[in-house]
């Protein structure tokens, strides 16, 4: 047998993408508010043990590890202090992720069943719980809360994002379609003064976005309603949006909320989608880890842009164009059609 010359790159490499122990340590790290701790400047890790509430030896443990990946940083033995990449995790931080990454035990547990999935096609979230992932939020208000975070963190950036790629002024009034808490919508109605919204969602999940609203100073110009995507959504809207929604759903969902959409949007309304679109090649995408996530969990579908644009016909929707960031997200505009395609 031929001698394999010893790449030591590669196997460095390799180990550090078999490794689950950085993502747990910088959850919890975010958990515990390390970075907050720090803001004022370095701590010991005795310190650290007071503020956070840890056995120091084992947060000592926890930083070093995270200070090898460049997260934190070790002044001298057992004193740390912030590096720019964890400035991210402070609270005061305008774009701040420190709820970004939460630790959900059942998510975690349905991750342990991801051959399933590969050996199936079908969600592992389901196998392990005995029910659909969105079910099982409804019914444990701490996780659903702990995603809910997790996504108004992510809005921050995505606002940012897409406030000046698309001309949101003439929008007298949009409704936000599955909006979560309304953090997302706050964002674009403070910055867009002439805007009202609708924050649309299930009751367990709206039930903060009374407080999100008013802390972006434009509750009174943004409705809440309540009910399901797949029935009843509210009327009257000059614009829709489905922000990260349909990549939780298979092809046949997906084009059930699509159709529920359709049923209320006026003839010169016009439907708004933001998604991760898929692309061909070997680099870097976003989008393609966000897809195996989707499916584990939900057995949902991340798309490219033709699938999209497939789903679209299928509704009765016509795809007008695509706003690409230099991520993988995009805002698909598409507007209502006379009919489906054959």
């Amino acid at each position: 047998m031929r001698r394999s010359r010893l790449d030591l790159g590669a196997l460095v490499r390799l180990t550090e993408l078999a490794d689950y122990i950085v993502p747990f340590a910088l959850r919890v790290a975010a958990e515990l508010n390390v970075a907050d701790h720090l803001s004022a400047g370095p701590m010991s890790v005795e310190e650290l043990s007071t503020a956070t509430g840890a056995d120091a030896g084992a947060l000592c443990r926890l930083l070093r590890c995270l200070v090898c990946k460049g997260v934190f940083t070790e002044l001298e033995p057992g004193r740390f202090a912030l590096t720019r990449t964890a400035e991210l995790l402070t609270s005061a931080n305008a774009l701040s992720l420190r709820n970004a990454f939460p630790l959900i035990a059942a998510e975690l547990r349905a991750w342990t069943r991801v051959e399933y999935s590969l050996r199936t096609g079908r969600a592992a979230f389901p196998l392990v719980h005995g029910c659909r992932y969105w079910d099982y939020m409804e019914n444990h208000p701490e996780a659903s809360r702990r995603v809910d975070q997790a996504v108004e963190s992510s809005n921050r950036l995505i606002v940012r994002m897409f406030n000046r790629l698309y001309d949101w002024d003439s929008i007298p009034l949009l409704v936000d379609v599955g909006a979560g808490n309304g953090s997302f919508l706050a964002g674009l109605l403070a910055r867009h003064p002439g805007m009202r919204g609708v924050v649309f969602d299930q009751p367990h999940v709206v039930g903060q976005a009374s407080h999100v609203l008013e802390a972006a100073g434009v509750r009174e110009r943004c409705q809440i309603a309540t009910g399901s995507f797949f029935k009843q959504i509210p009327e009257e809207g000059d614009a829709y949006l489905l922000k990260t929604i349909l990549h939780d759903w298979d092809d046949e969902h997906a084009v059930a909320i699509l159709r529920a959409v359709r049923t209320v949007i006026p003839p010169r309304g016009c439907l708004l989608v933001i998604e991760a679109l898929l692309d061909s090649g070997n680099g870097y995408d976003i989008g393609k880890l966000l897809d195996l996530n989707s499916f584990v969990l939900a057995g949902g579908v991340n798309r490219t842009a033709a699938q999209f644009e497939s789903l679209f016909r299928a509704s009765c929707f016509r795809l007008e164009r695509v706003v690409r960031t230099t991520n993988a997200l995009a805002l698909m505009e598409a507007r209502p059609s006379s009919s489906e395609s054959s």
